[in-house]
């Protein structure tokens, strides 16, 4: 048999979606589907494009990491397993292993339908929590898979398997979103482009995503917090805002202006404003999640700010389900690709912050 995803409603569909035509966009890093398939054989139906960034897509298959690809430009189709018992059930979980490239209008990744032989679809278990997860290239799996010397800037390097989100959520029996982008930060990327600011796109859909076509697939229209109401936005930015503060300005080709963030006691002071700001919007858009800023992956030089910034926000607001949470370094022998956390630290992260929402979660 073949269907849509759609038509499928025991087939659940992961990360921020819309609905534009039969096939489902898959935007952002960790976006997929998960099923409980009885079959003997299932397949994927596949449609993608790029121009820079191809998309890679990971399978899951009862837990176990068995397949990893580059997805080919236009339609294919890929075996999820086949020859298995018939009526047995096989879970099921494919995930999109690289970000939403903001620098390629054309990078596209869709599931157009499944087919399959020999059974059908049994419904999931409903999870325990909702977590999203907010941030960098850390949030995007950057350097999460590859050998540790590699440098170039490349699709193959991100995953979504080998990452603190995807730990965390396991651990907790939770469904999870992300929402990320290598390289930018709370008020500018690592190289002080003020334009590059995650939060600014948080309320759409997938706003980063740029071009006509990413347009009329829905990446541009308001996100459905109500659909989706998360248990937990877990913040994860600071780390590109500290690496800029000692980069050279930033110039508009345009106008000549110039951007840069720095040290200063006045500077920091607008960060503290913007991560309070960005509270602020957060909560209105997840007005019963547990807000959690985390930070120290790859340093905390911005810890004392960060930190404030929460303590203050929650003076001002009265909001105490808002907090900080510190993460463990990247120590030298668990970095991995790129000079970004390797699978070691995304699972020394993931244990200290399921502990943490265990307990939070737990009192709620």
């Amino acid at each position: 048999m073949e269907q849509s995803v759609w038509e499928l409603p025991q087939v659940r569909i992961l990360g921020r979606h819309t609905r534009a035509g039969e096939a489902v966009t898959l935007f952002y890093t960790a976006a997929g589907i998960e099923c409980l398939c009885t079959g003997s054989e299932l397949w994927l139906e596949l449609n993608a494009d790029y121009e820079l960034y191809e998309p890679w897509l990971s399978v899951e298959l009862n837990g176990a990491w068995i397949s990893r690809f580059p997805v080919a430009p236009g339609r294919s189709e890929v075996c999820v397993f086949r020859g298995m018992t018939p009526g047995t059930p096989k879970h099921v979980r494919v995930l999109k292993d690289v970000q939403a490239m903001s620098g390629d209008e054309r990078h596209l990744l869709q599931i157009t339908a499944l087919r399959w032989e020999g059974g059908d679809f049994l419904p999931l278990t409903a999870p325990r929590y909702r977590l999203e997860f907010v941030g960098d290239s850390i949030t995007s799996g950057e350097g999460a898979i590859g050998a540790r010397p590699e440098e170039d800037w490349i699709s193959a390097f991100f995953s979504a398997m080998n990452h603190y989100a995807r730990f965390t959520a396991d651990a907790l029996e939770a469904e999870y979103r992300l929402v990320s982008q290598s390289g930018w930060g709370i008020l500018s990327s690592w190289d002080n482009e003020p334009r590059c600011r995650v939060l600014s796109y948080y309320e759409k859909v997938c706003g980063l995503a740029t071009g006509a076509r990413n347009a009329q697939l829905g990446a541009q229209r308001p996100n459905d917090f109500v659909a989706w109401p998360a248990d937990a936005v877990i913040i994860n930015l600071g780390t590109n805002d500290a690496g800029a503060s000692h980069n050279p300005p930033w110039t508009d080709p345009q106008t000549g202006e110039t951007y840069a963030q720095d040290t200063t006691p006045a500077h920091r002071a607008e960060l503290e404003q913007a991560v309070v700001d960005g509270l602020r919007m957060l909560r209105r858009c997840n007005p019963q999640a547990l807000l959690v800023w985390v930070y120290g992956m790859l340093g905390d030089e911005l810890r004392p700010t960060l930190e404030g910034a929460v303590a203050r926000y929650r003076r001002e607001t009265g909001d105490e389900r808002a907090c900080f949470f510190p993460l463990p370094d990247t120590t030298p022998e668990i970095v991995g690709a790129r000079q970004h956390p390797g699978v070691q630290s995304h699972r020394r992260a993931a244990d200290a912050l399921t502990a943490f929402l265990r307990e939070a979660l737990n009192r709620s």
